[in-house]
């Protein structure tokens, strides 16, 4: 594979310690701060619950969460475009460190409103977390960019294991406070990874690269970028959706916290686990049939949750849920990067996480109240509408060469 900096000839990836630096420590970065999210997924609903004044607020945590990614995407393309991507990534990190240290406080002391506060910081850090995988791109030339995207995507396969660990070896650690412990070792987790990322060196764009860029309505008006954008939101809003009402659900059905634990584990490996070649499925097929294949994964998840609500049916759709994430969102974002140029790309990729996590948001606050108030089958009936309207829009579309 090759790779290369703005400014600097292409050379092998074995000739440049700076480009094998940069993709090595995002991934890194990315197993290891992963695991913020994991830990969220796995407790954010159950601490939700109960701390929450009533039980329609339970998975609002949650919610809170993806808001926080939707408000840090803008403002944290807008930093990286004038500053560069490691003091956002430097950024990022504070607000790991943050998330942790306010959840154990409030859960400590019952307080359902701070612990959404500290929701909204990890949502905030989620968000640079994600923007791994546009910064690994940058490092590759642009026939291997998709899969140097995969690849970092692929480091939260380790956050699928540390994320759920934490939680059942720390869970109990400080009664009666249960989780408070959980979320000081993420706070530590959270930090070792500014460590690793202090360490990134990516050249930002000249300020005259940047004004040569197009209007941002004149991008986002492409059929290419439209595509991109509606498959990306559906992955993720179903993920999300399904994901935030997962480990509830399976309270509800008289689960012990030890199966929703490794449903979640189960379920961020199979989110990461096929980066490993989800670049080379792209390369060789095309992104939006690796997107198409997505979709139908997820269908099968929620076609699996239906026929039974014991740990064995919630693992497995829990794990084809993850990787039929992996498959729409990487391919989504592949797609992202055939739509901008170079001076575009912090602005572009950026607008797109603000898309996606903005839709996000509504899911999760629908998720909780549908959840309560219908229960799981109508929960997973639910997502079947946006995949057909993801499908339509594919099928309509066809391949897009506007970009």
């Amino acid at each position: 594979m090759e790779v290369s900096l703005e400014g600097v000839e292409a050379v092998p990836v074995s000739g440049t310690s700076r480009s094998r630096g940069n993709i090595a420590r995002l991934t890194i970065a990315q197993a290891l701060a992963g695991a913020n999210s994991t830990v969220i997924f796995a407790t954010g609903a159950i601490i939700g619950n109960l701390l929450a004044p009533s039980p329609e607020l339970a998975t609002l945590p949650i919610s809170v969460f993806v808001v926080g990614m939707a408000a840090l995407s803008l403002p944290a393309g807008l930093m990286s475009e004038r500053h560069g991507r490691r003091p956002v990534f430097l950024a990022g990190t504070a607000c790991g460190v943050v998330v942790g240290l306010l959840a154990a406080i409030a859960v400590v002391l019952s307080s359902f409103w701070l612990f959404c506060t500290a929701m909204f910081f990890g949502g905030a850090y989620a968000a640079v977390v994600l923007s791994f995988r546009f910064a690994a791109a940058d490092c590759a030339e642009p026939d291997q960019r998709a899969r140097a995207l995969s690849l970092v995507m692929a480091g939260g396969v380790v956050a699928g294991v540390i994320g759920p660990q934490l939680v059942t070896y720390t869970m109990n650690l400080a009664p009666p406070h249960t989780f408070s412990a959980t979320f000081l070792a993420q706070a530590a987790v959270a930090a070792l990874a500014g460590v690793v990322l202090a360490g990134v060196d990516i050249p930002m764009p000249s300020v005259a690269d940047r004004a040569r860029g197009r209007p941002i309505l004149t991008i986002v008006r492409q059929r290419s970028f439209m595509v991109a954008a509606v498959c990306a939101i559906v992955s993720y809003l179903l993920m999300n959706f399904l994901m935030t009402a997962a480990p509830l659900a399976m309270q509800m059905c008289g689960l012990p916290q030890i199966s929703s634990n490794l449903g979640i584990q189960w379920h961020v490996i199979g989110m990461y686990a096929p980066g490993f070649v989800t670049g080379r499925l792209i390369a060789r097929f095309g992104a939006r049939r690796v997107v198409a294949a997505g979709l139908v994964l997820t269908a099968m998840a929620a076609l699996t949750g239906l026929h039974g609500v014991d740990a064995s049916h919630f693992w497995v759709a829990l794990i084809l849920l993850g990787v039929g994430w992996n498959f729409g969102f990487v391919g989504a974002s592949a797609m992202v990067l055939e739509c901008h140029r170079e001076e575009e790309k912090a602005k572009v990729q950026s607008l797109n996480d603000f898309i996606v996590f903005g839709t996000m948001a509504m899911g999760s606050f629908l998720s909780g109240s549908l959840l309560t108030s219908y229960g799981w089958s109508a929960v997973l009936r639910l997502t079947f509408i946006p995949i057909a309207l993801a499908a339509f829009v594919l099928l309509v579309a066809g391949r897009s060469r506007d970009a």
